[in-house]
C-alpha cells in the first residue's frame, strides 16, 4: 500500500464510519478498485484507522467521556461492549472468512438497505431521550445486536446499535450517540488485538514505512470523520433511514454486477 492508496481509504473510511452504509463494505469494495493488495498490513490499517475516525467521538463528547463522576456511563460501555468481545473470539475464523468475500458483503448491504427502507416505521414510539435512562440490561441488548456486524460483515456496525437503540425505546438521535460512543471500547479492543496479531505473525509488518502511512491515514480518517458525525445526527434528525437503505441497495448491486462481469 502506498501513500496515495491509504490516503484515499482513509477517506472512505472517514466519511462512512458513522453512516449506516458500512465503513468495512466500502474499503473492501475500494482496495480491489484502486489496487491495493490484500495483506496483513491492509487488514491492520482497517482496523486502525477505524478506531482513528471513531476516537472523533471522544473530542465531540469530551465532557461524557471525561466526567468520572457518572460511573454509570462507564458500566454501561462495558456491559454492552461484553457482546462484541465473545462473538469476535468465537468466531475469529468465520468473520475472516467473510470478510474476504466480496459476494458475501455486497448482499449483506442489500439486506441492510432492505431493512433500513423500514426501520423508520418499526420503532415509532419512543421513550429514552437521554444516556442516564438507559438501563444495564438495555446496554447489553444493544451491545447484542452489534454483534450483528460482527458475523455479518457490511452489516454496518452503527447501524446495528443504532436499530438496536430504537428497539430499546431510544430516539434516533441518542440512539445514534449511544452507538457513536460504544463504538470507542469497541474498535480499540479490536485495534489492540489485531495489532498484537499482525506482530506476533507478521513482525516484518511494523516497519517505519508502514507505520507512518498508518499515521497519516489515521490523522486524515479522524478530522474527516469530525464533520461526518455532526452530519449524520443532524440528517438523522430529519429525515431518518431510507436514503442510506436506497444507497446501500444500490452499492450492493452494483458490486455485485461488477463481481460478476469480472468473473465472466
Amino acid at each position: 500500500m502506498h501513500y496515495l492508496q491509504a490516503i484515499i481509504i482513509a477517506i472512505v473510511e472517514g466519511i462512512t464510519e458513522f453512516l449506516p452504509i458500512s465503513s468495512t463494505a466500502h474499503m473492501k469494495f475500494t482496495n480491489p478498485i484502486i489496487g491495493v493488495p490484500h495483506s496483513a498490513f491492509e487488514e491492520m490499517y482497517e482496523v486502525i484507522i477505524q478506531l482513528a475516525a471513531i476516537l472523533s467521538v471522544v473530542v465531540l463528547y469530551w465532557r461524557k467521556f471525561f466526567d468520572f463522576k457518572k460511573i454509570n456511563f462507564y458500566i454501561k460501555l462495558i456491559i454492552a461492549v461484553i457482546p462484541a468481545l465473545i462473538i469476535g473470539v468465537l468466531f475469529k475464523k468465520h468473520i475472516d472468512t467473510a470478510l474476504s468475500n466480496l459476494y458475501f458483503i455486497a448482499f449483506v448491504m442489500i439486506g441492510g438497505g432492505v431493512i433500513l427502507l423500514f426501520v423508520d416505521k418499526f420503532f415509532l414510539s419512543p421513550s429514552i431521550y437521554e444516556e442516564e435512562k438507559i438501563s444495564n440490561k438495555q446496554s447489553f441488548i444493544i451491545g447484542c445486536f452489534q454483534t450483528l456486524s460482527i458475523l455479518l460483515p457490511g452489516f454496518s456496525r452503527s447501524a446495528a446499535t443504532i436499530i438496536g437503540g430504537m428497539s430499546q425505546k431510544l430516539t434516533r438521535s441518542l440512539a445514534a450517540e449511544f452507538s457513536f460512543l460504544l463504538a470507542v471500547p469497541t474498535m480499540f479492543a479490536a485495534s489492540v488485538k489485531t495489532f498484537y496479531d499482525v506482530y506476533k505473525e507478521h513482525p516484518e509488518v511494523i516497519n517505519t514505512a508502514n507505520m507512518n502511512i498508518l499515521g497519516i491515514g489515521s490523522i486524515i480518517s479522524f478530522v474527516i470523520a469530525l464533520f461526518a458525525v455532526k452530519f449524520f445526527i443532524t440528517y438523522l434528525q430529519k429525515h431518518g433511514f431510507k436514503v442510506f437503505g436506497y444507497y446501500r441497495i444500490t452499492i450492493g448491486l452494483l458490486i455485485l454486477i461488477l463481481l460478476i462481469l469480472k468473473v465472466n
